[in-house]
């Protein structure tokens, strides 16, 4: 999953003049944001948010890069921290 940051303020044009995208760049402004958060953040449809994300790039406005994988939680987790740190000898005993 990918998430973006401007790199620049932008003029927005007539059409991006809403409160919805002035969130979206205060959110992208701050920090790396994924395209769900944005549309969280600023209640614009996924289309919008990408049309938006589109128009930014083209303008060479916006950074991307891959979101950071989260650490396992839970169960889930623990099983699988318990398992993967289990020392070498464990097999033998």
């Amino acid at each position: 999953m990918k998430e973006y940051k401007l790199s620049a303020w932008p003029d927005l044009p007539a059409p991006f003049h809403r409160t919805s995208y002035r969130r979206m760049l205060s959110d992208m402004s701050h920090r790396f944001v994924s395209t769900q958060q944005l549309m969280a953040t600023s209640g614009a449809t996924r289309m919008e948010v990408r049309s938006f994300l589109q128009m930014l790039a083209d303008r060479g406005l916006l950074c991307e890069r891959e979101a950071p994988r989260t650490p396992l939680s839970g169960f889930s987790g623990w099983l699988r921290r318990t398992f993967q740190n289990e020392p070498e000898d464990a097999h033998t005993r």
